[in-house]
């Protein structure tokens, strides 16, 4: 989509793009190589993605880099990602924040080791001034989780009477999950081939616009989120209203 001058018109690219990274592993199998090699190629499309989504004056990048399940692969593999993590947010913070380019967490951090979760602290501090693109990194996060805390949140403060059950609403459960300050995604991309959420922010994708590539990965590129986003604004997003509604909204 071009303005009168020519130029790209950005104004209804999604201001939140949520993605599950999939397809590491197959990608390292496919060169013969064992599975955990494909994780720094993952790391390296990371930055594509990221530099892209900055260019584009995307507002928010979510990246599910971790689930609550992924704790279940083999040791070897679990230790090499979180040595793989460290050292990435070790090397990259500084670019991060070079580029205006706010950086969170989202998920437990308990179950990762001291050091790690010192250095997430440190990078979001880091960063928290800038206001270019947020990068929320999901890190042994889970859906279901993010939703039981939000209810026994919600339940507390019903038991310790500062809320009524009968005030309780969509907003109030929003504001209890995770980044409840940043707009839900606009479009959700899965590499890989699979077609599922995998527990990924189950609350906030209840109006997103879903894209699947049989691409893995490494091999995502800045091209292959021009064509998402492109897909993308080939939808008519209706929020429950008809096609007239929308198109009388619009004009």
């Amino acid at each position: 989509m071009q303005n009168k001058q020519g130029e790209t018109d950005k104004s209804h690219y999604p201001k939140h793009i949520a993605i599950i990274m999939d397809g590491n592993g197959r990608w390292a199998q496919q060169r013969h190589l064992p599975r955990v090699m494909g994780h720094p190629a993952g790391v390296k499309a990371v930055k594509r993605v990221v530099k892209f989504c900055a260019e584009q004056d995307i507002q928010v990048l979510t990246l599910f880099a971790f689930s609550s399940e992924n704790w279940r692969r083999p040791k070897e593999e679990v230790s090499k990602l979180m040595g793989l993590f460290m050292g990435t947010m070790q090397k990259e913070v500084d670019r991060l924040d070079k580029n205006n380019i706010r950086l969170r967490f989202i998920g437990e951090r308990a179950d990762f080791s001291e050091k790690i979760q010192q250095k997430m602290v440190e990078s979001e501090q880091q960063t928290e001034k800038n206001t270019g693109l947020t990068l929320v990194i999901a890190a042994n996060y889970g859906g279901h989780r993010d939703l039981t805390l939000a209810m026994r949140s919600l339940a507390q403060q019903v038991k310790d009477g500062a809320i009524m059950p009968e005030e309780i609403d969509e907003t109030m459960i929003a504001s209890a999950l995770s980044i409840p300050d940043l707009p839900d995604p606009d479009l959700f991309i899965r590499t890989g081939g699979e077609k599922r959420i995998s527990n990924f922010l189950l609350w906030q994708l209840a109006y997103t616009e879903f894209h699947f590539t049989n691409k893995l990965w490494p091999d995502f590129d800045a091209q292959t989120m021009q064509d998402a986003i492109g897909d993308f604004l080939t939808r008519e997003r209706r929020f429950g209203r008809t096609s007239e509604q929308v198109q009388s909204m619009t004009n």
